[in-house]
């Protein structure tokens, strides 16, 4: 057989490529940037990270943690790229967005069974993986719903904005991680969040501006179906006074060391960069026009004089009704060999997303095998999300991310919320290692699972580090992916 297709460079079309490449089978992976832009990407790296620059939490006991260990256990390149990207960022994995992008971009270029081709794909043929993403082209989507007889749903992601951190005024933030909680041996002593407290006055006085805010509406904005996590700030403001105070602005566990008490609300700022000069707002997705954005969050206690490196903005995103056009192993029902993954299968995170196109690279290297594919159980947070595609009603179909709510339930009620998910932890990565032993699955790229100060790890990182730098100055970088956008866009 000649060499198979994946169509998409993102997270998960990357890390289809490389398990398929790793598995012994020769790849063409198609990225149609920079030869065909997008409203989010800057660059023409692999896997550019257009939204948050974090993966979400270690922790086995969080839902995304636990999905992360799965991907370990199978010898997700992604995560390596992002281990040896990582900036502190509390008990969440972070990266700086340049060196994770660089890394990812090298990896793939140095496997020598993947040719990376620059082209815009059109039309769709078997086999081959398709992830492009949720920001397909036109062209793309239009095959894609010809192909499979359905309608692709739409949304609107919004990103949030990023500050310098000289521009921070100290007197007014503090640095702690909720709960104390960190897991990065790169940490700050104080935490890797930077806390703005807010008082009753403050909030509400913020409150007030957010939402009477001019903010941009896009064509057909407000029929947008919007996914929970991506909501914008202002959105989310409008459903209640306190929405914020128990979302993204929740004080809990951010004890402010100068009062000793909790605020009445708390901005957390978030490291971008490893070297600490770009922080991003946590939780503050926007739709707000610029001058709007300006106003409203140097609002924000410790941003009075904030200079803005990159404002929040919105684009479009798609995603396929999977229930209804794709099977189990998110194949088109009349073609096992066509396959999907990434976030254009309705699964919504940078893991998520990463994790389908791990598993779409073993099972469609199996189908060329011969091999029938194969899918975790239930019990495992991957297996979890599969069903959920597979079993939900195509009539309400909506993106999911990984949550203890799509996992098989335990034999015997556990009341601890902390135990009933170190068990399920405990279950779903013993199940895991089971299902790869019937199915001699093994991670084929996989290196042992370290902590973060482990010699072995920071050679790895080193080395990946490298490649990434040498990648930048070779100039695959055509725009600064941090510049300022333009008061008309």
């Amino acid at each position: 057989m000649g060499k198979l297709s994946v169509i998409g460079g993102g997270l998960a079309g990357s890390e289809a490529a490389y398990q398929l490449a790793r598995r012994g089978h020769d790849v063409i992976l198609h990225e149609m940037r920079p030869v065909t832009g997008t409203a989010a990407h800057k660059t023409d790296r692999l896997a550019e990270l257009v939204c948050s620059n974090t993966f979400k939490s270690t922790e086995i006991t969080n839902a995304h943690g636990l999905l992360k260990a799965e991907m370990r256990l199978l010898g997700s390149m992604i995560l390596e790229c992002a281990d040896a990207a990582r900036v502190a960022a509390g008990s969440a994995l972070a990266v700086d967005r340049d060196i994770f992008a660089g890394a990812v971009t090298a990896r793939v270029e140095s496997e020598t069974r993947i040719t990376v081709v620059r082209e815009e794909i059109i039309s769709i043929s078997s086999p081959s993986i398709v992830a492009t993403g949720p920001l397909t082209s036109d062209s793309l989507a239009s095959a894609i719903r010809q192909r499979l007889g359905q309608d692709s749903l739409a949304f609107y992601d919004a990103i949030a904005p990023i500050v310098a951190r000289e521009s921070i005024d100290d007197s007014k933030v503090f640095r702690a991680s909720r709960y104390d909680k960190e897991t990065s041996a790169i940490a700050d002593d104080g935490g890797a969040y930077l806390n703005c407290p807010m008082t009753r006055e403050e909030y509400d006085a913020f409150l007030d501006a957010l939402t009477t805010a001019d903010q941009h509406h896009g064509h057909d904005f407000d029929e947008a179906p919007y996914f929970e996590g991506c909501m914008p700030i202002e959105v989310a403001a409008a459903r209640g006074r306190d929405t914020l105070r128990f979302g993204p602005m929740k004080p809990v566990g951010l004890r402010d060391p100068r009062t000793g008490r909790e605020a009445y609300a708390i901005v957390q700022l978030r490291q971008e960069d490893r070297a600490g000069r770009m922080w991003n707002l946590v939780g503050f997705q926007t739709r707000l026009r610029i001058p709007e954005q300006q106003r409203v969050f140097k609002m924000i206690p410790g941003l009075a004089d904030a200079e803005f490196l990159r404002y929040g903005s919105i684009h479009r995103n798609s995603y396929l009704n999977s229930p209804a056009a794709l099977d189990e192993t998110l194949s088109a029902k009349d073609d096992a060999n066509l396959m999907f993954a990434g976030q254009l299968t309705g699964v919504e995170g940078y893991t998520e997303s990463s994790a389908t196109g791990l598993l779409a690279g073993i099972n469609l290297a199996r189908k060329i095998e011969g091999l029938p594919p194969v899918i975790p159980p239930p019990t495992t947070m991957l297996g979890a999300l599969y069903r959920y595609i597979r079993e939900c009603d195509p009539k309400h179909f909506q993106p999911m991310n990984a949550n203890f709510g799509l996992l098989d339930d335990l034999p015997q009620p556990v009341r601890d919320k902390k135990k009933k998910r170190e068990i399920f932890a405990e279950r779903a990565l013993n199940e895991m290692k089971a299902w790869m032993s019937v199915h001699s699955l093994d991670s084929r790229s996989s290196r042992p699972e370290s902590a973060p100060g482990d010699p072995a790890r920071l050679v790895l990182a080193a080395s990946l580090r490298e490649d990434a730098a040498s990648l930048l100055r070779r100039g695959s970088s055509r725009r600064d992916p941090l510049a300022s956008p333009s008061a008309d866009q």
